[in-house]
């Protein structure tokens, strides 16, 4: 296990409830860039309240720097909750969707490695298909290898989502008393 005070560079996924108003990603986006740091991934959305929307980006960084970003974030106006999920266990998934090359001679074995890896194949055309991965990084990076080969035209990615397993989880403050 890393010493927490080790300036090492680790991946952390953060949650973020914010108030869902105009301009609120761009003030998020901007404290990472300010401080030099790239967002890996990014994704955004209104949760079952239509005021508060979900940001989980996910970000390289030492536990110290986090901590100060985590500082940052939770004394921006528009942020309810900021939690880091370095060392708390939590699912993770990201959407793929990906266009390979496929015509009659290797479509039957893209359909069985699309059954293996349970994605689903969305669209068929002559000289293609467009399957949808759904999963954790290391599955949709799997399955990118073994489509590889048969040439891969066109992919895109949502970005992580991640949600905290259990009872516990990142909820605004006024449902974690309503839910007591």
């Amino acid at each position: 296990m890393a010493d927490m005070n080790s300036s090492e560079e680790l991946s952390h996924t953060i949650s973020v409830l914010v108030e869902n108003r105009s301009g609120v990603l761009a003030r998020i986006s901007g404290l990472f860039s300010a401080r030099g740091y790239n967002i890996d991934s990014l994704s955004v959305g209104v949760t079952d309240d239509p005021q508060i929307s979900r940001m989980t980006i996910v970000v390289k960084g030492s536990h110290r720097v986090l901590e100060q970003v985590e500082k940052q974030l939770n004394k921006l106006i528009d942020v309810i909750k900021v939690s880091d999920y370095q060392d708390t266990p939590h699912i993770e998934r990201d959407l793929m969707l990906v266009k390979v090359a496929a015509d009659k001679s290797n479509r039957s074995e893209l359909v069985q490695i699309c059954d293996i890896f349970r994605a689903k194949i969305v669209d068929v055309a002559v000289d293609s298909i467009i399957v949808e991965m759904t999963g954790d990084d290391e599955k949709i990076e799997a399955f990118l290898k073994m489509v590889r080969p048969f040439g891969v035209k066109e992919s895109c990615r949502t970005g992580i989502v991640a949600m905290a397993r259990g009872s516990k989880g990142i909820v605004a403050p006024e449902t974690e008393r309503n839910l007591s």
